[in-house]
């Protein structure tokens, strides 16, 4: 078993082997590996059901596996589930809170749970890197619900985890929080783990550099951003012109696969021949004297890679 004397001498990390949760017939989570280090932003993604939250709920301490190990910092969580919490900020997606205690009042008592020394500073030092401090003086209750994510987000920070564990952060807020929050997370990954899931795909495009997808309870990538968008079979070409263009000529050439109009004058074709298309819609251009004011290929999103890896292993 871990102790505090050896843990100084484990560097922090996150270690997943083998893990797997079973209900009934069913694997929810089936023997995934992964490893998660300091100053690492990942983003966990998968569809509805594919595991993710009950990994981290894993993860946290606050479900059993049935098969596997998981390692936090050096410390087994199985065999030293409090120790481990210590080092874990945990924001879970139901994010229950008392919602007849004030802000500052559930705060302080969260940092009661953690011993956190010098409790009040450290209160209000989490309010304004969150974002509360307008709504801090009211109870939990009548906050609107992204300021009650706020408040998940504030109790998870409160004890200076070395591992954020954030199922759906952004759930519920507006577009102006979203960023906001984007930049807290962004913050503590300098110095810390962090392993979030989000069903905004442009959000985890934004912070992440690394990304695991699970479906049906398998991870099916693991692997960084720039690298899972070569994985996609289709690529796009965006051509804008300087005149209106008819969809049909743009139909014609051969290696145009799909037509999508961006407005009125930009198009966005999907090819399996980003060259040989890119060529074409220069001779089409030379052909009928229009002008084209930019032609590049696009960069693939992390949508379409998520929907091929997800669609690819549903049977």
């Amino acid at each position: 078993m871990a102790t505090l004397a050896n843990l100084k001498f484990n560097e922090m990390s996150v270690e997943v082997r083998g893990l797997t949760k079973v209900y009934g017939s069913q694997r929810a989570v089936d023997n995934i590996s992964f490893s998660l280090a300091k100053g690492e932003i990942v983003g966990f993604l998968g569809p509805n059901g594919a595991g993710k939250s009950t990994t981290m709920k894993m993860i946290t301490g606050y479900l059993e596996p049935d098969g596997g190990q998981i390692h936090v910092s050096g410390i087994d969580v199985q065999q030293s589930p409090l120790e481990t919490k210590k080092r874990i900020g945990y924001l879970p997606e139901s994010n229950a809170l008392y919602y007849d205690m004030y802000v500052r009042e559930y705060l302080q008592f969260i940092a009661g749970i953690h011993h956190v020394a010098g409790a009040r500073v450290q209160v209000e030092q989490v309010i304004e890197t969150v974002g509360l401090t307008p709504e801090s003086n009211k109870k939990i209750g009548q906050l609107s619900k992204g300021y009650k994510q706020r408040v998940g987000i504030a109790a998870a920070l409160l004890h200076s985890p070395e591992v954020l564990i954030l199922d759906e952060p952004t759930s519920g807020l507006d577009p102006n929080q979203i960023v906001e929050i984007r930049q807290v997370i962004k913050e503590q990954g300098k110095d810390k783990i962090v392993l979030f899931s989000s069903h905004i795909l442009q959000e985890v495009e934004a912070i992440c550099d690394r990304v695991i997808i699970i479906n049906k309870g398998k991870i099916v990538a693991d692997d960084q951003l720039s690298n899972l968008r070569k994985r996609s079979t289709t690529n796009v070409v965006k051509v804008s012109f300087q005149e209106p263009l008819e969809a049909e000529w743009l139909r014609r050439l051969p290696d145009a696969k799909t037509i999508t109009k961006v407005d009125t004058y930009t198009w966005s074709i999907e090819t399996d021949q980003p060259d040989a298309l890119r060529k074409e819609v220069l001779e089409m251009a030379l052909q009928h004297n229009l002008n084209i004011n930019s032609l590049q290929n696009e960069r693939q999103s992390l949508e379409e890679v998520f929907r091929l890896l997800t669609s690819a292993n549903n049977g």
